[in-house]
């Protein structure tokens, strides 16, 4: 599917941000592994949502979903899992595969785990290389999905490295305190996404389960049980990133309501990019103001914690005065397209000046971008980041594969 962009002068209004997808996840994969009922609010029903559903219900949760009442109701398995008679199609979720593969590990039987053709490229090698010193027998295509993984997950040591997704440890976080025996988990390279395992922690901690933590090191005593319960899903920051970068991007006054202040989402650090930026933006208990007048500045960051962000990001710095320069950020090549690649080719067909490098990305910042025919890569970021360079683009934008949005 194509979208055609039209410049945009002002952005004035006021707009919730939608559920997070990161918190959805978490919440519903562990309430289904929980004692008890537990109930979802304000969830964010998505084809990646709903992937994680599909592959909750298939190890023998029942997960009922309540559109008009906006809640997911599900009774929880209390750690007893079926070994699906299925293979579990987590369709392009990165997610669901990461973490469900950890969980699969529980499982007694064969659990197979597949995708769509984006995910079939997606690195697995050193989630499996971990649960296998986990006591999980694992089988991959060169380390890649399809992937075949057999419980149990009897606990012990393992080493992995953190630079590459967190997800690996964010699956073994979540599954560890299922396991027979006590569990540590040393990060053995630097730890990048840490706010996603710092959001894995506190959904875990809300289901009433204990992880100790010492110097990027994890330790899980076995032989937990989740507890189900009421779990509200809070807003998503890194959906709001978008808006606000539209509004910061024009003569906007908007107003962002059901983003909490004291989030722990890492995406909510698009407030202090866009202030030193020089954007005025204004944080209360759950909302943000922001005023844009279309002037940034150029800054220089490192994303290495918050990966999400660079596409948005490295669109406010075509329009910036000055150089923007995005570093540490190579794992972006691992996500559902290689995003560095991707902003870097696409943002150059508007007429911006970038360069990518193995590791960031420098922009030189220009008046205006020139409208241009661009591709999606089949990748929602990178659809919404140009969406919005179309914006403040000379003449229409037309992208294609639009419809990677609906994830």
């Amino acid at each position: 599917m194509d979208i055609m962009i039209k410049p945009s002068i002002e952005l004035r209004g006021t707009v919730t941000a939608p559920p997070s997808k990161s918190y959805t996840h978490r919440a519903i994969i562990i309430g289904s592994l929980a004692k008890g009922g537990s109930i979802i609010q304000n969830p964010l029903i998505s084809d990646d949502t709903m992937a994680s559903v599909e592959a909750c219900r298939k190890i023998g949760a029942e997960i009922k979903i309540f559109d008009k009442n906006k809640k997911i109701q599900i009774t929880g398995i209390s750690g007893k899992l079926k070994t699906p008679k299925e293979v579990i199609d987590v369709r392009n979720s990165g997610t669901t595969l990461r973490i469900m593969t950890s969980i699969g590990g529980l499982c007694h039987g064969k659990v197979i785990l597949t995708g769509d053709e984006s995910i079939r490229r997606r690195p697995m090698q050193p989630l499996l290389d971990a649960l296998e010193q986990l006591g999980v027998r694992t089988t991959s295509v060169d380390g890649k999905p399809p992937v075949t993984v057999q419980g149990p997950l009897k606990g012990g040591d393992c080493r992995i490295r953190g630079d590459i997704s967190s997800q690996f440890i964010s699956g073994l976080l979540i599954s560890a305190p299922l396991a027979a025996n006590d569990t540590k988990i040393e990060i053995i390279t630097e730890l990048k996404s840490k706010p996603y395992i710092d959001l894995t922690l506190d959904v875990i901690k809300k289901f009433d389960g204990r992880i100790e933590v010492k110097n990027n090191n994890f330790y899980v005593n076995g032989n937990q049980t989740y507890k189900g319960g009421i779990y509200r899903i809070e807003g998503d920051y890194s959906s709001a990133a978008f808006i606000l970068a539209a509004a910061a991007l024009t003569e906007s006054e908007v107003t962002i309501k059901n983003l909490l202040r004291d989030s722990k989402q890492g995406d909510r650090r698009i407030i202090e990019i866009l202030k030193n930026m020089g954007v005025d933006l204004k944080t209360k208990e759950n909302e943000l103001i922001i005023k844009g007048d279309g002037k940034l500045s150029g800054i220089e960051i490192d994303l290495s914690q918050n990966p999400d962000l660079v596409p948005i990001v490295s669109v406010l710095g075509s329009f910036a005065k000055g150089k923007t320069i995005i570093k540490n950020v190579e794992h972006l090549r691992y996500k559902e397209c290689d995003r560095l690649k991707a902003m870097s080719n696409e943002l150059e067909k508007m007429g911006a000046r970038i360069k990518e490098g193995r590791d960031y990305l420098w922009i030189k910042g220009i008046k205006s971008l020139k409208g241009a025919r661009v591709h999606g890569w089949n990748d929602h970021r990178v659809v919404m980041a140009l969406a919005i360079a179309g914006l403040r683009a000379e003449g229409e934008t037309n992208i294609d594969t639009a419809e990677s949005i609906s994830v």
